[in-house]
């Protein structure tokens, strides 16, 4: 008796795209776009948003650092106590990157250090704001 090759029948071949389909799924906004989010005008705007019933928690509880909506306030509140939360924040630290950073990148300047960006965790709005829905 010989040994025989394996043929491969039998193959699932949709399971190679679920990296993909996972991570285009839970996609979170980039750095960039929180920092143009951050700006108080545009804060505003995000923090005190209409009931829309479509959305988790009616659209009232949302981390404007994680692009996140909750369910509730304790559930933002634990949220603003856990790791991926902090990890955001230190993330947001750095000046976002620019053109002018791209230019000097390659070339075109001398390099000069990103800068820090002083951010904090956003107030919590208080029970008497919520909306009961």
């Amino acid at each position: 008796m010989t040994h025989t090759s394996r043929k491969g029948f039998h193959k699932n071949k949709s399971a190679c795209c679920f990296k993909k389909k996972w991570k285009t799924k839970r996609y979170l906004r980039d750095v960039d776009q929180i920092h143009v989010d951050m700006k108080p005008a545009e804060a505003s705007k995000l923090l005190n948003q209409a009931v829309n019933y479509d959305l988790p928690g009616a659209a009232q509880f949302y981390c404007l650092h994680c692009s996140k909506y909750f369910i509730s306030n304790f559930a933002l509140k634990e949220h603003f106590r856990g790791k991926p939360h902090k990890r955001r924040i230190k993330e947001l630290k750095t000046e976002p990157y620019s053109q002018a950073e791209a230019e000097r990148a390659a070339g075109m300047g001398s390099y000069i250090a990103p800068k820090t960006v002083h951010v904090e965790t956003q107030p919590l709005k208080p029970d008497s704001e919520i909306m009961e829905f």
